[in-house]
């Protein structure tokens, strides 16, 4: 397949297996770290679920029925520009035009149309690769043998047995009411039973992590990037209803009082987050613009 390479250094952070696996809170983190180095950097991702067909430009006020979920989290939460396509490349130069002088792709990992100088796979710690068999047996898109030839590796909770890589967890924050704006320490949640709603790769890890913090959970899995409606967030009780920002984005209109989500954060340990800045920052280094560099396809 013939790809399109850009007048400036692309980031992909993608996977190898289908559900979450923490990238969209990876890219965040990866770029505000660009930013503190001087960097512009924009996001360009597909935009999964929305009804958007063309490249554009998207902010946080977009219709997420349009722009998709994922899109509206990372413009809320990055403050970088965001663009949105099928076509990564056409996304991305929308981006250079904006200003931006380095591309980071939220997945896209298999899209090898957009050439890329830079490759981050994230691994799920407690899934890691299944059964190691590819879509439909199993859950890889590609074969376990492509954790070889990508510049770094992100375990998200947890290790594995792969040279060279990296550990990364997420650590929820604040609850924020949907309606109101206002915090509240996700530990005064301890001890109440809440509806947990999560409409997400891999819900488990969210009803997880809300147990963690010693809450008793009522899950409420739904399908990954599913259009929520008012039934699929309102119940017949009082109790406080808690869901992910990426579900949030999609039901301000549909919340009472009752509705909160749990921004993530990625935590790393220093050495592993200097580890991987160093392998980044090399790899946008390594790649030399030159003034008559063409894009071909």
């Amino acid at each position: 397949m013939s790809s399109v390479r850009l007048p400036c250094p692309v980031i992909v952070v993608g996977n190898l297996s289908v559900g979450g696996t923490g990238k969209t809170p990876l890219v965040i983190w990866l770029v505000a770290r660009l930013r503190a180095l001087g960097y512009v950097p924009g996001i360009v991702t597909r935009g999964f679920g929305g009804s958007a067909k063309a490249a554009q430009l998207i902010d946080a006020s977009r219709d997420p029925a349009m722009a998709g979920d994922e899109p509206l989290v990372l413009a809320r939460r990055s403050g970088a520009r965001v663009a949105i396509g099928r076509d990564r490349p056409a996304a991305a130069r929308l981006l250079i035009d904006a200003g931006c002088d380095l591309i980071v792709s939220d997945d896209g990992l298999q899209h090898y149309k957009l050439a890329r100088d830079c490759e981050i796979i994230v691994v799920d710690g407690a899934r890691q690769l299944g059964n190691g068999w590819p879509l439909p047996a199993g859950p890889l898109r590609e074969p376990p043998a492509r954790l070889a030839e990508v510049d770094a590796i992100v375990v998200n909770g947890g290790r594995i047995a792969q040279p060279g890589a990296v550990s990364m967890r997420l650590a929820a924050q604040d609850a924020i009411a949907l309606g109101s704006g206002g915090t509240r320490p996700l530990s005064t949640f301890a001890g109440t039973a809440v509806h947990a709603v999560a409409g997400i790769g891999n819900p488990q890890r969210f009803f997880d992590m809300l147990r963690a913090h010693g809450i008793e959970v009522i899950p409420h899995a739904l399908d990954d990037h599913a259009r929520i409606t008012a039934a699929d967030i309102s119940f017949a009780d009082l109790k406080p209803v808690l869901m992910t920002e990426k579900d949030a984005v999609k039901c301000k209109k549909l919340a009472d009082d009752r509705h909160w989500y749990i921004p993530v954060d990625v935590v790393f340990d220093e050495a592993d987050a200097n580890k991987l800045m160093e392998i980044v920052t090399k790899k946008i280094n390594d790649r030399k613009p030159k003034a008559d560099e063409v894009e071909h396809g």
